[in-house]
């Protein structure tokens, strides 16, 4: 039988830090290129990516960094890179015993003392405890999905049970939690209505996005200031600020490079949204969203279903079920 060969993992844009491992310093990097990987044979299972610098774990149990911060450890799980504080989630000194985790500051190199500690409950008591099998879950959620890490202190910050998180992702001043039920709930700043609430207000507890109640997600994407979901059908959702156009909304700036983005219909009314005005190549003036404060279905070309949605800073990638 032919043994499996698993998926590779490739970087490319700026990497004058040399952020994907193997890049080098000081250029671009223009198409996707191949990771160097950590060691002979390692095997790659999460990469996590600052702006300056890249954690790159093996299923070894290897993080190294690459980038404007560098070291390396042994005994890891996962990785999850900012360029605040790293946070790594490390297997107990012994086995059996509680795994561990631990904010270090990027420049650090992984020596020393870490910033802060806390022992997480083990898998076998989790599993004791809910009656069941426990579920993966990816930084900055963490294992048993009662509590997220978070950049800026308190580091360890718990949830309400009754939230049942599948997943979790942090924004520039945001956070977006998705629960089993498929329910999408928001809390933090709302300044750019990225929480879409319709408001520009903050929360300071998760509150449910009841636009979307009644439209179970698979996926949340947490960008600087905008939000992101996936529903089960594989529709899009999009809110928050959209100065860069990470919305795929009509944006002034986009606009004044002629290059703003048509679509066919269903323009948001004023009452709906931030809407301003800039004038058309005829002198016109054409409208353009530089805020929406609450969930708004964006259609993708030629009628593809999106399957899963990621956010940087100030954009918006998306991966589709099938190729168009």
């Amino acid at each position: 039988m032919a043994e499996e060969r698993r998926g590779s993992w490739f970087g490319f844009g700026f990497c004058g830090f040399g952020q994907a491992l193997g890049s080098g310093r000081g250029r671009q990097v223009h198409s996707p290129e191949p990771l160097e990987t950590p060691g002979p044979g390692a095997d790659v299972c999460r990469v996590s990516a600052s702006w300056s610098y890249t954690a790159i774990v093996t299923r070894g149990g290897q993080v190294q960094l690459s980038g404007a911060a560098g070291g390396a450890a042994g005994g890891c799980r996962d990785a999850w890179a900012s360029e605040a504080l790293l946070v790594v989630l490390r297997a107990g000194p012994a086995v059996g015993s509680r795994p561990e985790l631990q904010a270090w500051a990027p420049g650090s190199a992984l020596r020393g003392e870490p910033l802060w500690t806390h022992t997480l409950v083990s898998e076998a008591e989790r599993e004791d405890a809910a009656g069941g099998e426990p579920q993966a879950r990816a930084l900055p959620l963490l294992p048993g999905a009662r509590a997220y890490v978070s950049p800026r202190p308190p580091f360890y910050r718990p949830l309400a049970p009754e939230l049942r998180a599948r997943r979790l992702e942090l924004g520039g001043e945001h956070a977006l939690l998705l629960d089993e039920a498929g329910q999408v709930f928001s809390w933090g700043q709302g300044r750019h209505g990225q929480l879409g609430h319709g408001t520009l207000e903050a929360a300071p507890e998760p509150r449910l996005l009841e636009a979307l109640q009644g439209l179970p997600m698979a996926e949340v994407a947490a960008g600087g200031w905008h939000s992101v979901c996936v529903s089960e059908t594989g529709d899009i959702y999009v809110w928050g600020w959209n100065e860069s156009g990470q919305l795929a909304l009509p944006t002034r700036s986009l606009a004044e490079d002629g290059k703003t983005i048509s679509r066919e219909a269903g323009w948001p009314s004023e009452g709906d949204s931030d809407v301003r005005t800039v004038g058309s190549e005829d002198g016109a003036p054409a409208p353009f969203i530089a805020i929406q404060p609450f969930p708004a279905l964006l259609d993708l070309p030629w009628g593809a279903e999106a399957a899963q949605a990621s956010c940087g800073s100030r954009h918006t990638a998306v991966v589709t079920k099938t190729c168009t």
